[in-house]
């Protein structure tokens, strides 16, 4: 059971921008289902024998109605299948949710019957222990890379498991169509599954060059662009180099180091050697090995499949320069709060942690797409930490709000120019959290910070991009209105 809860909440996401905005949509529905399905353990209606076919169902819907982020900008950046206009996301959500509840309702009732029949205690034990194997399960298939046909092939046999001896003809074909579906979408070119993102795969040219173009879950998220392309189209990448000088960087260490783009420049900098950190196994040793300049086969790079703030902790080389390039995991920690697995890579013991790790003269640096208040933020931090006001870059234009800029400390120019301040907005910039182990408590403080000095249009915005989508909190009420007479006249 768990395990197909698990695999649910990652195909879902994978494959429905406004579910993934909400990681814990698919859990809550799972929730629910479990929950009905164990109050009619001894009912005479039997939902289990309807599993695979609300599964065929949701799996078909998945892949029929996916939402797909096309632009980053724009009226309507979300589009369906091909080129359709994506569903409503209000219907779309009602309908992912149903679908969820729907399986999840039969697996519960056949935990729950399974159950009756032991002690309590010793149910309980059978509930852990099955539990553990199923996250084990998951996490050993993901960890292999290993497409959603695996998993469904996996949850099939255990369904066929769960209906003998009376499983019926068009229970099997329900369950055969999932796996065939799942055998479908796996088999797609270009889409590669890795322990934390589908990655679809686009080759493409820019400015006449090769390159690629990355997506994850739906959503654009990388390109691998020649250096020329770069200069032409993307100057922030050379920023950090504006403030060292090519006899300095004997030693370069790149966090989030992605498809190579970072690695190129470095490279064509002068770098004697680098340390290329990513924490995605087939964006680095897969996609990072098609780029177009091919920095990845350079004898002066090492590259580490790793966290970037675990080899942070764990390195004890010394840099002359440090590069959190561009850090972004598309993975919230939480569907109620901001934070990110990179938050952890941006508080202020990890910048303490890669100041430690700097060569006497070394340099920190760190670039990303930016909304303001969050640029203040991690100067503030900066400034925290290394005790002088960091030198900021910024790239002329926004993007939706957000403002391409790049951070260093202790810039040593050769030309002379003073560098930008950075700006700072009228409201009061919240710094960081004084500890690790209270991410969550800091998030929350910033956005009720954030409510008391932001204009109510701004503030809508934000509390979108944290994560829950128009109408959710709306949609849970109703749903929890309509549900709990239920739930309450079957205890």
């Amino acid at each position: 059971m768990l395990f197909v809860e698990l695999a649910l909440i990652r195909w879902v996401g994978a494959n429905n921008v406004f579910v993934s905005n909400a990681t814990n949509f698919v859990l809550l529905a799972s929730f629910l289902g479990i929950g009905i399905g164990f109050l009619n353990a001894r009912a005479e209606r039997d939902y289990v024998r309807w599993t695979p076919v609300a599964l065929l169902v949701l799996v078909a819907f998945g892949l029929a109605f996916p939402v797909v982020v096309v632009t980053l900008s724009g009226p309507n950046p979300f589009h369906g299948l091909g080129s359709m206009n994506a569903l409503p996301q209000p219907l779309s959500l009602t309908i992912v949710f149903g679908l969820v509840v729907s399986v999840m309702v039969g697996l519960g009732q056949a935990v729950a019957r399974t159950f009756v029949t032991f002690q309590p205690l010793n149910a309980y034990r059978l509930d852990i222990l099955g539990s553990m194997a199923g996250i084990v399960a998951f996490s050993v298939l993901s960890f292999l890379n290993q497409p959603p046909a695996v998993w469904g092939l996996v949850a099939g046999i255990g369904l066929v498991v769960l209906l003998m001896p009376r499983v019926r003809w068009w229970q099997l074909g329900a369950v055969a169509g999932v796996i065939a579906l799942l055998v479908l979408e796996s088999l797609a070119p270009g889409q590669l599954w890795s322990p934390y993102n589908k990655l679809t795969i686009r080759n493409e040219h820019v400015g006449g060059q090769p390159a690629i173009a990355v997506s994850a879950n739906n959503v654009p998220y990388q390109n691998a662009v020649s250096l020329d392309a770069m200069r032409r189209g993307n100057p922030s990448y050379f920023y950090p180099y504006r403030h060292v000088t090519p006899a300095s960087l004997g030693n370069v260490l790149i966090i989030g180091a992605g498809t190579g783009n970072d690695v190129a420049v470095a490279l064509s900098e002068g770098a004697r050697h680098i340390d290329a950190v990513e924490i995605d196994p087939l964006l680095l040793l897969r996609v990072g090995q098609a780029h177009a300049g091919h920095p990845y086969r350079s004898g002066r790079v090492t590259m580490h499949v790793d966290d970037g703030r675990a080899y942070l902790e764990n390195t004890h080389q010394r840099y002359d320069l440090i590069l959190l390039a561009l850090p972004d995991s598309m993975t919230a920690l939480a569907g109620q709060s901001a934070l990110r697995l990179e938050s952890y890579l941006l508080t202020q013991q990890s910048l303490a942690a890669a100041k430690s790790r700097l060569a006497p003269g070394g340099t920190f640096a760190m670039y990303n797409y930016y909304q303001p208040f969050l640029l203040s933020r991690y100067a503030t931090t900066l400034e925290d930490v290394y005790h002088q006001t960091p030198c900021a870059e910024l790239q002329p234009g926004h993007s939706g709000g957000r403002r391409l800029a790049g951070l260093c400390r202790q810039p040593s120019r050769s030309d002379g120019r003073r560098c930008a301040r950075v700006p700072v907005p009228d409201h009061r910039v919240p710094r960081a959290a004084d500890r690790d182990s209270r991410p969550v408590r800091a998030g929350l403080r910033d956005l009720l910070e954030r409510q008391a000095s932001t204009p109510a249009s701004l503030e809508r915005r934000y509390l979108v991009d944290v994560g829950w989508p128009d109408g959710t909190l709306a949609f849970f009420h109703a749903l929890w209105a309509c549900a709990y007479p239920f739930l309450k006249c079957r205890i």
